[in-house]
């Protein structure tokens, strides 16, 4: 009942036979609310209610399902994404009696997750529309990104540049060592300010 987790339980029927504080605190329905009701009917969202159908029809079958993704309605409208694992519950004879879910609100995950990469998109079109040259290497020093201003200025497309070594196949041969120099030591934490970069075109110059 004080477990930090919604925990529901339904019978053969998928009818709600346990909501414990959790499942009460995120839905805002209390158990005295939830209690004989029909769980997929009214507590899961329409678009989710065939999927989470057929998890509770399978774990009646005793077929359990463990880190289901669905979508939780509130009392009020606001939903919550839950991951599930769906139990078959027995009685002491060994027959079955009914389903108990035990969920997760991930909720604020997903949402960190979205805006996580959110986040990225706008740098790689940041990275991709800069009006300078843009690059990244890995640590073997083969190309990662390559932006459109990078194409522009040596004319390699971005398709040519990736998986290639940056210094053996952009880098003048005069400067390779130092440019070398420069990417290890940047790639154990110590950067390097207004470093000129003397790169070859495809054509050469």
């Amino acid at each position: 009942e004080s477990a930090n987790a919604p925990i529901f339980g339904v019978d053969l029927n998928g009818m709600v036979t346990e909501w414990n504080q959790k499942a009460a605190e995120i839905s805002a329905f209390p158990k005295q609310e939830t209690i004989g009701k029909n769980l997929v009917q009214n507590f899961i969202e329409p678009d989710y209610r065939l999927s989470v159908a057929e998890v509770l029809k399978n774990a009646l079958a005793g077929n359990e399902t463990a880190n289901f993704e669905f979508v939780l309605k509130s009392k009020y409208g606001h939903t919550f994404t839950v991951l599930l694992n769906a139990t078959t519950r027995r009685d002491g004879k060994g027959e079955i009696t009914g389903v108990v879910g035990v969920g997760q609100d991930i909720t604020e995950l997903n949402q960190a997750l979205a805006q996580s990469k959110r986040v990225a998109d706008d740098l790689t079109r940041l990275i991709d529309t800069a009006n300078a040259p843009i690059f990244g290497i890995d640590t073997a020093g083969k190309v990662t990104e390559w932006n459109a201003k990078a194409s522009s200025l040596l004319g390699y497309s971005k398709d040519e540049a990736i998986g290639q070594h940056l210094v053996q196949r952009f880098i003048t041969e005069e400067f390779k060592e130092s440019v070398d120099e420069v990417l290890a030591s940047a790639l154990i934490g110590k950067e390097t300010a207004n470093f000129e970069l003397p790169m070859f075109t495809k054509f050469g110059e």
